[in-house]
């Protein structure tokens, strides 16, 4: 899937039109306890092509003496990632300075950029775009990202540069991502094992260079490695660092199969580690946790299970996810990692039949049924697996629509219960139970 990424200097509303593209769809939103970022990374679609969309502006420092040099850095790493640039500048205030130190850097680079004069809110103030000229990027689109205006016009030309390959041939190999916020020991873990040194490892955070996907065997099996790598060129601006970072995570979590999720275990779960968790759990990969630098805990018989519980305790949705506790540094157990992704990614595949769904589901469900809603008594009738990679179940009923969350995540619970999908996301879908089933096949 591309990848458009939205720069500009701050204050030009670059993050509203974010979330003007974005809509609901597929949004990254945290909503796990103490994480407050805006969400910065998200999927949308236009003209029928799907893309990731990424918010620079998510990352820029409150510094002031800092605030050029992290501009200047974030519209290099935008050229450098991204398939498509939209560079936004605001109409009220014209030209400035930044517009046109951003607007020399895009001019250099080969990707396509599309120019975005915000805040032109009504026909009279298109006037404003007509000076953006003079950056030499192109034909300014007067935009409004607060109320829509003329949004259609510029992703048309967003989307006329972003390639769909009909020609991909299907990779069935395992594909594992190791990924996790900088200086984690990702690029440690891949070379254990690769059983080789591909990369410079540092203990300075975002010292990696890029990522090349890499080939291991594991008893005669080819599984592809995908690193991500941190800033190839190291950068004192911590918001960047994260930036970089997570446009590879957004990128290996898309192509991969299984996503190993590195943390600290010296530092425990951090803000981004659970915005990475959330991010391949959103897309609904299969997920590793592992639990790296064990070596330097002070530990006895229990520490790992209260490292567990406290996981289990913030991430309250997430208690299917499997822990490993390794050392990048004394190999231990890192190559236990392949072993637990195979069995992961096997049960992505697996399919339930019917029956044995509708003969070991319903019955719990109607024992304990859906709470009634507005006045009405709400039941599911039926059950049925959808799809595989990721795995997706349907629900018929007669009132889908009312079925709150707390009973979705009961229903989640149940499945999990009696079927082992640990490590692995699922999706639930509900439609009415008088619904011609080629329809709900056509419309999924």
């Amino acid at each position: 899937m591309s990848l458009v990424a939205i720069v500009g200097r701050p204050n030009v509303g670059k993050s509203t039109l974010f979330n003007r593209i974005v809509g609901g769809k597929n949004a990254i939103v945290d909503d796990t306890p103490g994480v407050t970022r805006d969400r910065i990374y998200g999927e949308s679609d236009w003209n029928g092509k799907t893309f990731h969309l990424i918010d620079t502006g998510g990352f820029v420092p409150g510094s002031e003496n800092t605030i050029e040099k992290a501009i200047r850095e974030q519209a290099f790493i935008a050229i450098d990632d991204a398939d498509a640039i939209i560079f936004v500048c605001d109409g009220r205030d014209g030209i400035t300075p930044y517009d046109l130190e951003i607007a020399k850097i895009l001019r250099n680079s080969s990707k396509p950029i599309t120019l975005v004069i915000n805040k032109c809110d009504n026909p009279l103030q298109d006037a404003n775009a007509f000076e953006f000229h003079r950056l030499g990027i192109g034909e300014p689109y007067s935009v409004s990202s607060t109320n829509g205006r003329g949004t259609g016009d510029f992703l048309d030309e967003v989307v006329s540069h972003l390639k769909i390959d009909n020609n991909i041939q299907e990779d069935t190999r395992l594909k594992i991502a190791v990924v996790g916020r900088p200086n984690v020991g990702k690029s440690s873990i891949v070379n254990t094992l690769l059983g080789k040194n591909r990369s410079i490892v540092t203990d300075i955070p975002g010292t990696t260079r890029d990522a090349i996907d890499s080939i291991t065997k594991y008893y005669g099996e080819e599984i592809v490695l995908i690193d991500t790598a941190g800033l190839r060129k190291k950068s004192q601006i911590k918001e960047n660092i994260e930036l970089y970072s997570t446009i590879r995570t957004v990128k290996a979590i898309e192509r991969c199969d299984v996503a190993v999720v590195v943390l600290d275990s010296t530092r425990g779960l951090e803000e981004q580690d659970k915005r990475i968790i959330n991010q391949v759990t959103d897309e609904r990969k299969g997920i590793l946790i592992a639990v790296n630098k064990w070596d330097l805990i002070e530990k006895d018989n229990v520490t790992a299970d209260a490292f567990v519980h406290n996981f289990q305790n913030t991430m309250k949705t997430h208690d299917y996810v499997p822990m490993i506790f390794i050392s990048a540094l004394t190999k231990q157990r890192v190559t236990k990692i392949i072993e637990q992704a195979k069995k992961i990614q096997q049960r992505r595949q697996v399919h339930f039949s019917t029956s044995k769904l509708n003969k070991i589901i319903i019955p719990e469900l109607e024992n304990t049924p859906p709470p009634s809603a507005q006045g009405k008594d709400l039941r599911l009738n039926y059950i049925t697996q959808v799809r595989t990679e990721p795995q997706v179940f349907a629900f018929f009923g007669n009132h889908p629509q009312l079925i709150p969350d707390s009973y979705k995540r009961f229903i989640e619970n149940t499945i999990r219960k009696h079927f082992d999908l640990e490590g692995t996301p699922i999706s639930l879908i509900f439609r009415r139970k008088n619904k011609k089933w080629e329809e709900f096949i056509e419309e999924e």
